[in-house]
């Protein structure tokens, strides 16, 4: 059946469905994150940015804090442990113009867990309830906040946390299904997010194991959240954002995209990507881009996602990549497959 329930709302920005693009390291960077908007989803939130000043000059975090050009609400994740300084990041971001600044702590990454921020912040419920009061204060746009269920299996205490969350007014709260212990392992688990729902009445998102229209409509009939996040299931797919929201609307499924619309979007996303970064790292970024494309692009099976990956990763011009993804939308018998170069053959 159709959700009917009213479209969740952080702060004075009602969302415009129940679909969220997850801030994800090294992937929803200003050109993901308006092909994703473009192609359906209701919010997008951006890279996380650390929360030292400091940092605030070298060239990935410039890109990480480039918004230009995107329609809003643009909702900035901050990262780190020190309450002070996550209050002076989120007071300098709304000052450059971010409308909902979330806080993360949800990153699972080794790196970021060892600096005491990210899910590493779980095992401390009164540092966790320091930050969210400080960067509340300090801003006058919403905040919001990413988790996980816990630190490990015997510390799940999303529910408090959540708790803490509300009372510091906290306007939003998304919840990965797994606790820090688990990374990306296993399955993603509900029961802690249907929980959390029931326990706190600011709006909640479930994050984790979100790949399909019918896995989205039956997490949230499952926990009653808001609205799902979306984070790896949108690699290499970002139809993915108006499949579900058509999906959660009407109770049926829309049809794929057509393989004329399929080479459109990667065109444009690499166009996208060389503007952005340039061509240098602008090619190499849309590597990682294509892999993710072809594993779901189901007319190759795994031998031959192989093939086509080394091929693609082999070239060093935009053209040739252009190139490359006219030919794999042609017809095979009209391929030439002139970008093969260095001995490497996608056939």
């Amino acid at each position: 059946m159709p959700d009917s329930r009213p479209l969740p709302q952080i702060g004075r920005h009602r969302l415009p469905n129940r679909v969220i693009l997850a801030p994800m390291a090294g992937v929803t960077d200003r050109p993901f994150r308006q092909l994703c908007r473009r192609l359906g989803a209701g919010l997008v939130v951006g890279e996380m940015v650390t929360s030292d000043p400091a940092l605030w000059h070298t060239r990935k975090s410039r890109q990480r804090m480039d918004h230009s050009g995107e329609p809003g609400p643009r909702a900035v994740q901050i990262a780190g442990g020190d309450a002070a300084m996550l209050a002076e990041a989120a007071r300098l971001n709304a000052d450059q113009g971010a409308e909902i600044i979330d806080i993360n702590m949800g990153c699972p990454a080794k790196k970021v867990c060892n600096k005491a921020a990210g899910s590493a912040l779980l095992r401390d419920e009164a540092l966790v309830a320091e930050i969210l009061e400080a960067v509340v204060a300090a801003v006058e746009v919403p905040v919001t906040l990413k988790i996980r269920t816990g630190w490990c299996a015997e510390s799940n205490n999303g529910v408090r946390v959540a708790q803490l969350a509300e009372a510091a007014g906290i306007q939003a709260l998304a919840v990965h299904g797994r606790h820090r212990q688990q990374r990306y392992l296993g399955e993603a688990e509900y029961d802690t997010i249907a929980a959390i729902k029931q326990a706190v009445r600011i709006p909640v998102f479930a994050n984790g194991d979100i790949d399909s229209p019918r896995k989205a409509a039956q997490v949230l009939d499952y926990t009653g959240a808001d609205a799902v996040m979306v984070g790896r299931g949108a690699q290499g797919n970002p139809w993915i954002f108006r499949e579900i929201d058509h999906y959660l609307r009407h109770g049926r499924s829309c049809p794929p995209p057509e393989p004329e619309e399929r080479a459109g979007v990667l065109q444009g996303h690499l166009h996208a990507l060389h503007g952005f970064y340039g061509d240098y790292m602008g090619v190499r970024i849309a590597r990682k881009h294509l892999g993710w494309y072809l594993a779901s692009d189901r007319r190759f099976d795994a031998g031959r996602q192989r093939e086509l990956r080394a091929a693609f990763n082999a070239l060093e011009q935009p053209d040739e990549q252009y190139e490359f993804i006219d030919d794999l939308f042609r017809p095979e018998s009209e391929a030439d497959y002139s970008w093969a170069t260095n001995g490497i053959s996608a056939a």
